[in-house]
């Protein structure tokens, strides 16, 4: 493979993961904060958003995680 395939494969993994878990944590967000009616039934949209922008952006959320873990580690 070449390394414009691996990285690639590893954008579009790494999107995936970031999407799914973002989506999830949000619309749980949605859920307990405007009840099950709403945030089952519409918190479903902002959560999806969210988890778009999110995923586009997962090597700087990666970065942001590493530097934090490093600054608190010390």
């Amino acid at each position: 493979m070449k390394s414009d395939e691996v990285l690639g494969c590893t954008y579009r993994a790494g999107f995936a993961v970031t999407w799914v878990l973002v989506f999830l944590g949000s619309w749980i967000y949605c859920i307990a904060t405007y009840g099950y009616l709403f945030g089952v039934g519409l918190g479903w949209l902002p959560s999806a958003i969210v988890a778009t922008i999110s995923a586009f952006l997962w090597p700087l959320l990666v970065i942001a995680g590493f530097w934090l873990y490093c600054e608190f580690t010390k």
